[in-house]
């Protein structure tokens, strides 16, 4: 534990001439995919989800599975006429995954609202220590890999 608190502290003054590292606290949370924006529209009210000059920002993995088995005295068990505790269940799911500045105080208010916006009593939530990057920004930058430089200018939106 002590090595990766010295690894972590190392990165603090971290710069370069592609930008600089933040501390940041990234939250990871298993959801139905169609529950995204109500879970970051209840985010937004609390955390604007800055990254550098950008605002929501979050990122929301393909659609996958999560499984569990319920336990005796689970919502499953109470709500749904004849599940026999200990079975399997299966659902569609994604990650939505999001970084605030590392504030205990700002992480209390997004995990409330995360909570609060989970269609689960016991929400899967992972929240870790990183450190995000910062770069420095130039939008009048020539270099040839940016969007605006490419030829092929920003993909297709997927509203």
């Amino acid at each position: 534990m002590n090595n990766w608190r010295a690894m972590m502290d190392s990165l603090q003054g971290y710069t370069a001439k592609s930008g600089t590292l933040v501390p940041v606290f990234t939250i990871e949370v298993q959801t139905l995919p169609e529950d995204t924006d109500r879970i970051l529209d209840e985010v937004m009210k609390v955390h604007p989800l800055g990254f550098g000059r950008y605002q929501r920002n979050a990122s929301i993995s393909a659609v996958g599975k999560e499984t569990a088995q319920p336990e005796p005295g689970s919502t499953t068990t109470t709500h749904v006429d004849g599940f026999a505790a200990g079975s399997t269940e299966t659902y569609p799911m994604v990650e939505l995954k999001i970084s605030i500045d590392r504030d205990q105080k700002a992480l209390a208010k997004v995990m409330d609202a995360i909570i609060y916006a989970h269609h689960y009593e016991e929400p899967v939530i992972f929240v870790r220590e990183d450190w995000a990057s910062r770069a420095a920004y130039n939008p009048q930058s020539d270099n040839p890999n940016r969007w605006w430089n490419n030829g092929k200018g920003l993909p297709d939106r997927i509203d």
